[in-house]
This record gives structure tokens, sequence and C-alpha cells, in this order.
């Protein structure tokens, strides 16, 4: 039987950052406030020019570095996500 084993992960943010602060000057909040209730402190925004695949690409990219392989090396990579780059088709 085929052995199978997660070999690495990985994660990628955009480079975008919307910090709390910023949605004080758009919302009736502070940056207190959202930290106190949610303990957020920023959060990611992605370019434009940039789908969901964009960022699975890249975090594909870090997961094969911490299992210090290859795609080449694997059979089959998993990736799972809420957020279509299109809404039709998905």
């Amino acid at each position: 039987m085929t052995k199978i084993r997660i070999a690495g992960i990985g994660s990628y943010l955009p480079e975008g950052i919307i910090h709390n602060r910023d949605l004080e000057e758009i919302l009736d909040t502070t940056d207190q406030l959202i930290r106190k209730r949610t303990g957020v402190v920023e959060r990611r925004r992605a370019a434009p020019d940039q789908a969901a695949s964009d960022l699975a690409k890249e975090a594909s990219l870090a997961a094969l570095a911490d299992a210090g392989m290859t795609a080449q090396d694997i059979d089959l990579m998993i990736v799972a996500t809420i957020t279509p780059d299109t809404h039709c088709p998905a």
C-alpha cells in the first residue's frame, strides 16, 4: 500500500495591508475597539490583478520548499478554497 503523508505546508499573504486605522477613516470605529472585539490588527488585500489561484501558486511553492521537494517529486497536491477566481464559472 502506498503511504500518504503531509510533506510540507505553505501559505502566502498578499502585499496589500489594511490597518485598523485605515478603517477608522471610513467606519465609525477605532483601532482599539477592533482589537478588543476581534483581536485583528491588520488584514490583507490582494492586488486587483491577483486571483485566488495566484495566491495558491505562491503557497504551493512555499509548501514544496518546506518539504524540500520540487513539483516533479510529488503525485498530488491538495488545495481548498471558498474563494473562486471568478464567480461564474467558479
